[in-house]
Formats: structure tokens, sequence, C-alpha cells
């Protein structure tokens, strides 16, 4: 089978730390992969290497075939989910999606909707986000990762803040975009997250992969 990703050699120190200690690790296309570690373990900035939102010292990310920061500066066709998702707090989940979805103009109504009430919220809601719990600004945030139909998801502790019946959802919601063919990524420090979803584990500690 194709990677989807192809992380080679990479290299990342802020201020004199390393942080990332030549990570090379592949992901294959149409399946779940784990990324467990502990709490600076280098998960984080790995995926944040692997959107462009960080450029490594040394190494290079291949997505879809693509090198970041030479071909592309952002991975194309990929949702994301990185640390505590933002929203605009005096608008409607639907709204602040419209909004976003606005600025590259690719889907309509009926995917934000759609996405919206994939994750268990109601797109006619009229509630302003910012007097949503934090559990419904994950599933938000989720929302937001999966409505443009991207191939590729890359998710930061998609299950933060849930209660059961929410992680339940969420994880149903994923194999069923695995069935479709997407490739996803998920970061977490829960092992029964990472184990009951993922085709591959891959163990981050002190800024390698074990």
């Amino acid at each position: 089978m194709e990677n989807a990703v192809i992380v080679e050699d990479i290299v990342k120190s802020f201020k004199g730390i390393r942080v990332l200690d030549h990570v090379n690790i592949s992901f294959e296309k149409g399946k779940i992969h784990g990324i467990i570690g502990r709490n600076g373990s280098g998960k984080t900035v790995l995926i944040k290497i692997i959107c462009g939102l960080v450029q490594p010292d040394e190494g290079h990310v291949r997505v879809n075939g693509k090198e970041i920061g030479k071909d592309v500066d952002f991975p194309e066709n990929i949702g994301v989910i990185i640390e505590a998702p933002g929203f605009l707090p005096s608008l409607s989940a639907y709204k602040n999606l419209d909004y976003l979805a606005s600025l590259r103009g690719v889907i309509g109504k009926e995917q934000i909707r759609s996405a919206i009430s994939a994750v268990g919220l109601d797109p006619d809601d009229k509630k302003h986000v910012g007097k949503y719990s934090l559990g419904m600004k994950q599933r938000l945030g989720i929302a937001q990762a999966i409505m443009e139909d991207p191939d590729i998801l890359i998710l930061d502790e998609p299950m933060n803040a849930l209660d059961k019946s929410g992680v339940a959802e969420i994880r149903e919601l994923l194999l069923r975009l695995k069935g479709e063919g997407k490739t996803i990524l998920i970061v977490s420090h829960n092992p029964e997250d990472i184990h009951m979803l993922c085709d591959t584990v891959h163990e981050m500690d002190g800024g390698k992969l074990c």
C-alpha cells in the first residue's frame, strides 16, 4: 500500500533543547495510526511539522507525495485538530463553520450541516459557541476537521473533554471514515482509544519513536 505521510530524519530543537531526535516514520493510506506518549514527548511538535505549522531543523516530510516547505507550504486535502479548537464565541456552530468554509470556498451549506450532525451536534442550534461546554467545542472542532472531506485527518487528543457517550460516537465516526478510505493519525495519551481504533501504534518518548 502507498504511504500518505512520510517523515524522514526529522530533528527539531527549541532554545537548545532537542524535542525531536531523528524521527523516521511513515503512515499507510486508508488506516488509522496512533502515536502515544506522555506530555512533552514530542508528539504535538511532530504533527505540527507534518502540517507545515513548524519548520524542522533537519529532515523532510512528504504528504501525498509533496514535500512540505518545498513543493507546498501546507499539506493539501488534510483536516486537523491540534490542541484546543478556537472559535468565534458570539456565533453559532453553523455560522462558525460557514465562516471557516468561506475561506476556501470548496464546500456548501449541506456539507457544513452534515459535518455538524456527524459529530452529534444540531446544525440548527442558534446557541453561541461561547456558551458551549468543552466537550461540545471538541465535537465542533472535529466537525471542522472533517467538513471539507479531506483524505487525511490529523487529530491531537480527539476525545479530550468528551463524556462516555461522546467518546463512543466519535470512535464510531472515525471507524466509518476509515471505511471510506481516509487516512487518520491520532495522537493521544489514552491507551484505550489508541488500541481500540488504530491499525498501527507508535510510542514516543524523549523525542524519539520507539
